[in-house]
């Protein structure tokens, strides 16, 4: 198969500056490495924290980290993959993050995966093509937060129970879409734009504005759970007041579960947590290792998905893709090269 010498590719240049470049096609530099051509790949809303500057980074990588393709090359030591299978690639390798400092991504014409039979999956026929580029991160971390939050407490009542979902971008719109799934007896969704509150209530989630304060929407989830407040509240945000919300909704002996990428310190106290007996847990999706139960889920809810493929856009215009996802003007963004 012909590999160009050349391709498009999104390169990060600083706080809110990125740009399309002509950039070297990668090769395989390792026997178990494979190189994709992209078919799709989308931005997340964990790249605004690069993109904002608010995450310390270096510049002049590749952004992307969700991105499916056709193998177009593959080392002599790779076993389960070969030229023309299409994948999806979850968005670590080798504990190393695509779109970093340390790992070119795939918002690019092309892209290297390493260690490729633990990292890149074989494209199962169950889902569209559009759904498939979810299952790189988006659909599995949100199935991830609450699952996790339902673990740490395995002996509530699922069908008795209450959640939270704070922040209804994509990820926390997975997350409800995962917490409707165990039938609780409701789910609250918070966020500040209209927009996305009204997809989340249109789902099946009681809207919660976070603009109207903490008092408010405390009175509101415990009218709600017999003034207990929620069982389970899970954090998509990766702001420190998302996740003091989150310590101030959640029930007494109740679990919280954060998948927000943070960068500052836990704002509340060891003192805080101790009096509450709160159960937290924080941290990134090991998308590879619940892919099969994340992908049972998402096979079934495909259509509650539909509304993210509303903005698929060329490569070509990844600047101005970027400011429309930095002002919130979109629920998603694909690009295509």
């Amino acid at each position: 198969m012909d590999i160009p010498a050349t391709m498009k590719a999104v390169v990060f240049d600083g706080p809110r500056k990125v740009s399309v470049q002509a950039r070297p096609v990668p090769r395989v530099s390792d026997g178990r490495d494979i190189i994709i051509k992209i078919q799709a790949t989308a931005l997340c809303g964990s790249e605004l924290h690069v993109y904002r500057g608010h995450q310390k980074s270096g510049t002049g990588f590749i952004m992307g980290h969700e991105f499916t393709g056709v193998v177009v090359e593959a080392g002599a030591d790779v076993k389960t993959l070969k030229v023309g299978d299409k994948v999806v690639s979850p968005f670590t390798a080798c504990c190393k993050l695509f779109g970093s400092a340390v790992l070119d991504g795939g918002q690019a014409e092309y892209a290297r995966i390493p260690m490729a039979d633990s990292t890149a999956i074989q494209a199962p026929k169950s889902i569209s093509d559009k759904a498939l580029i979810l299952m790189a991160d988006i659909f599995p971390t949100g199935y991830y937060g609450v699952k996790s939050a339902v673990e740490l407490r395995p002996k509530i009542d699922i069908s008795q129970s209450s959640f939270v979902v704070i922040g209804c971008g994509p990820v926390g719109i997975c997350a409800i879409i995962s917490a409707l799934d165990l039938k609780p007896k409701q789910v609250f969704a918070v966020d500040n734009v209209d927009r996305r509150l009204e997809m989340a209530k249109s789902l099946g989630a009681v809207p919660l504005n976070f603009d109207v304060g903490i008092d408010q929407m405390q009175e509101q989830v415990r009218n709600g759970t017999g003034g207990r407040g929620a069982d389970f509240v899970v954090e998509v945000v990766g702001l420190s007041p998302a996740l003091k919300t989150a310590f101030e909704l959640v029930r007494p002996f109740g679990a919280m579960s954060s998948i927000g990428v943070h960068n500052a310190e836990i704002p509340w106290t060891g003192a805080d947590g101790y009096a509450k007996n709160v159960r937290f847990q924080m941290g990134r999706c090991p998308v590879r290792s619940i892919f099969p139960e994340a992908l049972a889920l998402l096979e079934r809810k495909q259509k509650d998905v539909e509304f993210m493929f509303d903005n698929i856009m060329p490569l070509s215009e990844a600047v101005s893709g970027y400011e429309m996802f930095d002002r919130m003007k979109v629920h998603k963004i694909v690009f295509v090269p």
